[in-house]
């Protein structure tokens, strides 16, 4: 027997606000050079500018989600503009809005429910577990804006508004 992470829908829309909130807070920390900054070197996703995983992110988001409300693994790109700090955070939370219509009504239930996997070798997940996934996904390239953030010597936010010096912890 799955026992289910989340304990409702609700619960965990109020959690990724959370999450989107924090991802919108670090990308407006960002200076306006920002906008053109690309990473020293790479290809592909290696060489995305913080404009291309925001919308990255937010693209995953709406992939994610539906496949969670049974619409299957589509892929899309994110269409709207990433060039600016506004942008992003619109398209965050433009995003986010669209995670939570999509997530409105479904039942409780469908978190314990098997999810199709994305490809044929893969293996079936709870609902839960691929809206975890999700945000976990999120989280990990705002981890990528906010490394970016610190090699580059912008301002990076605290997650909780102290740092590790604050509460006695040393390396």
């Amino acid at each position: 027997m799955t026992v289910a992470m989340l304990a409702s829908v609700g619960a965990f829309v109020e959690y990724f606000d959370g999450v989107n909130r924090r991802a919108i807070r670090d990308v407006g920390m960002l200076p306006a050079e920002a906008e053109n900054w690309t990473p020293p070197g790479g290809e592909g996703e290696k060489a995305w500018t913080i404009g291309q995983i925001v919308g990255h992110m937010a693209a995953s988001r709406l992939y994610f989600i539906g496949a969670y409300c049974g619409q299957g693994w589509i892929g899309r790109s994110w269409t709207g503009a990433t060039d600016t700090r506004e942008q992003w955070a619109t398209v965050l939370q433009s995003s986010a809005d669209q995670v939570r219509e999509q997530l409105a009504g479904t039942p409780d239930s469908w978190l314990s429910r098997k999810i199709d996997p994305q490809d044929r070798n893969g293996f079936a997940v709870s609902g839960w577990r691929l809206l975890m996934m999700m945000t976990e996904h999120d989280v990990h390239h705002r981890s990528q804006i906010d490394t970016y953030a610190g090699v580059m010597g912008w301002p990076v936010a605290h997650i909780f508004g102290r740092a590790a010096e604050d509460v006695g912890l040393q390396p």
